[in-house]
């Protein structure tokens, strides 16, 4: 059984997107890889990004996301603000990408919403 709902999984294959969902001690997780990152921006051209879904996924938002490898500004060569905390899951240990989300609309946001705002946040990280 998938743990994103229906929409969402279309979504991600029409974006050609790989996913995959995984569940550990009880925690939800969707691991979109090979994600392109910003050029120029990072250490590499392309991360692994998880989400965590919370037990009400979609009526609920995720919260915040995780990236392996752990990302650096070229400028600079130091993490993101608010990426310092790590996050153990599925064997990997992923730099936890602090950004929270106040304007989920149950019914209206799905992972599309949430990958939106990870693309924002890879863009404007500073």
């Amino acid at each position: 059984m998938s743990l994103l709902p229906r929409q969402d999984r279309r979504y991600l294959e029409a974006r050609g997107i790989t996913v995959r969902e995984v569940i550990e001690g009880g925690k939800k997780g969707v691991i979109l890889t090979g994600i392109t990152l910003p050029e120029g921006k990072y250490q590499v051209a392309q991360a692994d990004i998880l989400i965590l879904l919370p037990p009400s996924y979609p009526e609920v938002a995720p919260d915040m996301f995780y990236a392996v490898p752990h990302l650096k500004l070229l400028a600079g060569q130091r993490e993101p603000r608010c990426t310092q905390a790590r996050q153990a899951f599925d064997g990997q240990n992923w730099q936890r990408w602090s950004r929270h989300n106040n304007q989920w609309r149950p019914g209206t946001d799905g992972i599309w919403t949430m990958l939106k705002r990870v693309e924002e946040a890879l863009e404007v990280a500073a």
